[in-house]
Parts: structure tokens; C-alpha cells; sequence
């Protein structure tokens, strides 16, 4: 009797473990469906509304087109002329140019201001109010906003009289207005905030013991800057620099309006194409577009995980 309990038991032992990851993997097998359940809505709106869309802009961009009509075939003449044409390079340039001196400049202005908000403004009050501060310009149109900087930079705007009037300058600055650097000091005013919010929701994670411990071990203020808030906060600085990027690519107005017509920028081009009924070139350059931006955001993310931050 004694051996056959003791068998029985042995039995039972071994039972367990394979009982046990069974349950695992059933459990593991329940969660799969129970995520694929939840995405399947979103998956079904992207493919409604930006992959189908996606497919027709591809179609038409392989279609001929005359003067007033588009004739469905499969030609690769829209890319050829675009690759060949060095007005289209030189726009992808001047497009390329706004947005990497937006990135540099709203990245360093957003993250001292975040920084500043984190860091500097001890009570929690203090911090809402004046990130809330920062965002009630926001809370107006961007065309308003945008605008209101013509009679600010303009020949006889505020700051030219101001320079004037202090004996800083004899006469009018004239690339205030209407040039290269109206454009990114618009882009720069419209934009910052995308770079400020995901910046100081990043630092707002750093437990602010660590810096406090890297200056009791001597550590000065830009080497906890460099070696622990930058790297913490770089989730944040993805995220902001995914946000501007894309933003200023997608851009034509700020271009068309605060360089006078001076620049121009490869979307200001896909809508006068569009404007002309050439449906196909306009396709193409759209494709391209969106492929340039899309190998842009895939390689800042290649530089952070930011599931796995977010996650984290």
C-alpha cells in the first residue's frame, strides 16, 4: 500500500509542472486574442482611411495625363521626370533645409523650457500654471499666429523701429521679412510646443534623487545634464522630433506666406500641380514624400525604442 501511495504521489509531482505550463501557454494564447481583439479597430481605420487612401495615390502616380484628363496605364515617366528635374531637387533641399534648422532650434529651446519646468519649479502648482501659460498661444489659429508676425519683422515693423529708435541700426533690415529666416522663425513660434510636451512628460519621470546623488558625487550641472537627464529624456526628445519634422515637411503655407514666394517647399509644388489637374506628377511626388519622411521617423526611432521606453 505504502508503494502504491508513493507512486501515485510520484505521478501526481510530475503532473504539475506540465499541468502548469499548459495554463501558461492557454493563458499566454488568451492574451494574443485578447490584443489582437483590441487593435483590430484601429487596424481597420488605418486601412479605411490611410491605406486605401495610400493605394489610389500609388495607382495614379504609374497613370498618364494630359491637359485635362489622367488615362489609367502603368508608366514610370512621373518618377523619371521627377528624379531628373533639378527644380524638384532643389525644393526636397530647401524642404530638407527648414526642417533640420527647425528640429536643432525648437529642440534646444523645448528642452530648457522643459528642463526649466522640471528642474527649477519646485512646487507642482507653479509648473501647471506656466506650462499652461506656454500653451495659451496654441489655443489660437495658426494662420493668426503666423500672420501676426508681418507687422513685428516687416520693413516698418515694431522690431525695425525699435532698432531705429535705440541707434542699433541707420536703416530698415530688410531679411526680416519676406526670406529664409521669416520662415523658420514662424515655424519655430508654431511649432515649439511639439517639442516642449513630450520633452517635460519625459523629464517629469526622472526621479530628481539621481541628480541630487550626482552632485553630492561631484558632478557638475552639464554633466548631470549630459550623462543623466539627456539620456532620460531621450524618449521624449524622439517623440518631439518625429512631431516637428513631420510637421514642417507636411508644411506650405508658412513657406508660401512668410518667404513672399522667395522659397518654396515640395508640398507648396504637389498643390500647384494639383491646382493644374496633373494628378499623376502630384502623386508621385506625394509617394516620395511620404517615403523621405517615413525613412526620417524610422531612423530616430532606430536611435530610441520608444515602445519599450514608453513601456518601461
Amino acid at each position: 500500500m505504502t508503494i502504491l501511495d508513493s507512486t501515485a504521489s510520484g505521478l501526481a509531482a510530475a503532473a504539475e509542472p506540465a499541468a502548469a505550463e499548459a495554463a501558461d501557454e492557454h493563458a499566454i494564447n488568451t492574451g494574443e486574442l485578447a490584443s489582437w481583439f483590441q487593435i483590430t479597430p484601429l487596424m481597420i481605420i488605418l486601412a479605411l482611411f490611410f491605406g486605401l487612401p495610400m493605394l489610389v495615390v500609388l495607382a495614379v502616380s504609374f497613370f498618364d495625363f494630359d491637359r485635362s484628363d489622367i488615362i489609367p496605364a502603368f508608366i514610370f515617366d512621373n518618377y523619371t521626370d521627377l528624379f531628373r528635374s533639378e527644380v524638384t531637387l532643389r525644393l526636397y533641399l530647401s524642404s530638407l533645409k527648414f526642417a533640420a534648422i527647425v528640429w536643432a532650434v525648437t529642440l534646444i529651446l523645448g528642452f530648457n523650457i522643459a528642463y526649466f519646468l522640471v528642474f527649477h519649479v519646485r512646487s507642482l502648482l507653479w509648473q501647471i500654471g506656466l506650462f499652461l501659460i506656454c500653451t495659451v498661444p496654441f489655443l489660437t489659429s495658426n494662420i493668426i499666429r503666423m500672420i501676426s508676425w508681418i507687422p513685428f519683422l516687416g520693413r516698418n515693423g515694431i522690431f525695425n523701429q525699435a532698432l531705429e529708435g535705440a541707434g542699433i541700426v541707420n536703416q530698415p533690415l530688410e531679411f526680416l521679412l519676406f526670406s529664409d529666416f521669416a520662415v523658420v522663425v514662424a515655424y519655430v513660434h508654431l511649432f515649439t510646443l511639439f517639442m516642449v510636451v513630450p520633452i517635460f512628460n519625459s523629464m517629469a519621470r526622472i526621479d530628481k534623487s539621481l541628480l541630487e546623488a550626482a552632485r553630492d558625487a561631484g558632478a557638475g550641472r552639464f554633466r548631470v545634464v549630459a550623462e543623466i537627464v539627456l539620456p532620460l529624456s531621450k524618449t521624449g526628445i524622439a517623440l518631439g522630433s518625429i512631431f516637428v519634422v513631420t510637421l514642417v515637411m507636411g508644411d506650405s503655407f508658412v513657406v508660401r506666406t512668410m518667404s513672399g514666394g522667395q522659397s518654396a517647399s515640395v508640398v507648396s509644388a504637389l498643390q500647384n500641380e494639383v491646382a493644374a489637374l496633373q494628378y499623376p506628377p502630384a502623386a508621385a511626388s506625394a509617394i516620395i514624400m511620404v517615403i523621405i519622411v517615413t525613412l526620417m521617423v524610422a531612423g530616430i526611432l532606430r536611435l530610441v525604442d520608444v515602445r519599450k521606453e514608453l513601456a518601461g
